[in-house]
């Protein structure tokens, strides 16, 4: 069933009942379209991603780390991670958590 709303306390509620020590957790696909939250746990463990993506900053603060770029996160923030670059999350706190939405072909829009 497709949720008509997606509040963060839902997800986050949905994401606590995965196995222990999973970071993430597919929340709704539509299309190309898939959304999922992400609560990294100490250390980010991303690795590049075949899809564009999508970052909106839920709760907490951080950096966000992408070649030759670092800056500063706080929730209501939107970031973009084109397809095959590298990324990640550092000096996160211990609230932080994302939405990620994917979208398009493997190896990104054309842009």
């Amino acid at each position: 069933m497709i949720p008509q709303r997606l509040t963060p306390a839902a997800a986050l509620q949905a994401l606590a009942s995965e196995p222990l020590g999973m970071r993430f957790r597919q929340l709704f696909q539509h299309g190309s379209l898939q959304v999922e939250i992400y609560k990294p746990v100490s250390r980010d463990l991303q690795v590049a991603h075949a899809r564009d993506e999508v970052y909106v900053v839920i709760a907490g603060h951080g950096e966000f780390v992408s070649p030759g770029r670092r800056h500063d996160v706080v929730p209501g923030e939107l970031l973009f991670a084109a397809a095959g670059v590298e990324h990640h999350f550092e000096n996160f706190s211990d609230d932080f958590c994302t939405w990620v939405l994917f979208y398009g072909p493997d190896g990104g829009e054309p842009g």
